[in-house]
Formats: structure tokens, C-alpha cells, sequence
């Protein structure tokens, strides 16, 4: 049991020496996860590009099992202070905004403050709160 605690501690701090939560300027995260309220259940896949130190801007798309819309496709932007805070460089932890078009026909908009801790240089995950929720896995590239 000892050594199966060692290799976890081991393997848990060589993954937080590689990692990186955002990279600023050039930075590429995908996000796939499980929208937990919002418009609706369902499922979410986001784009991030880094286009400053601070700042990103992305795509993405929601579609959603219970709900009067199917989808919901959107732009967002996000504001990442992990590097301004001077955190842990698995950790960031940024407020975003997403507006796009709602299949309905409405346009919508959702605010939320997320948070990514990755495991290894490639891996991680997510959470995002705010009128929007969802989680799940975080890929870098």
C-alpha cells in the first residue's frame, strides 16, 4: 500500500512540474464536458485560443437532451488570471462570457467563472458556474 501511495504522489507532482494551465498568446484548449444546467442537460464541446497573455477567445457548441432548443452554437471570450495571481501553473482560473444562436431562433447568452487543473502537460479538467454549469475533461495542445 506504501508504494502504491509513493508512485501516486510521485506521479502527481512530475505531472504538476509539466503542466500548464494557460500559456497565453498561441495557447490551445479544447474542453468536452456535461452542461449540468443551463439551457438545458446535455452535452458541451468549447474552443479556446490564447490571443494575449491574459485573454482568449473560442467557439462552441451545446446540445442538449431535455430541453425546447437542441443546440445552442456560440463565440466566447475569457479572462485567465492564473498568470496575473501568479498560481499554480496547473491551475487557472478565468470568468468568460459566450453569446451565439439557440436553435429556437433566440439568441443566448451565458456568464460563468470556470476553473482547469491539468494532470500532465495535455491533460486535464473543468468546471465553469454561473447561469451556464458544466465539467469535464480539458485538452491541450
Amino acid at each position: 500500500m506504501k508504494k502504491l501511495s509513493l508512485f501516486i504522489v510521485l506521479i502527481t507532482l512530475s505531472a504538476s512540474v509539466f503542466s500548464q494551465s494557460f500559456d497565453g498568446r498561441g495557447d490551445k484548449k479544447l474542453n468536452i464536458g456535461y452542461d449540468i444546467y443551463s439551457y438545458g442537460e446535455g452535452i458541451k464541446a468549447t474552443f479556446d485560443y490564447g490571443i494575449h497573455d491574459m485573454f482568449s477567445l473560442g467557439f462552441g457548441a451545446s446540445y442538449y437532451f431535455d430541453s425546447d432548443s437542441d443546440y445552442f452554437l456560440f463565440a466566447r471570450t475569457a479572462f485567465h488570471f492564473g498568470n496575473v495571481m501568479d498560481f499554480d501553473t496547473c491551475f487557472d482560473l478565468y470568468p468568460g462570457i459566450e453569446i451565439g444562436y439557440l436553435e429556437r431562433g433566440d439568441v443566448g447568452f451565458t456568464a460563468f467563472i470556470g476553473a482547469r487543473y491539468f494532470f500532465s502537460e495535455n491533460f486535464g479538467v473543468f468546471a465553469e458556474l454561473g447561469n451556464n454549469g458544466n465539467a469535464g475533461i480539458c485538452f491541450a495542445f
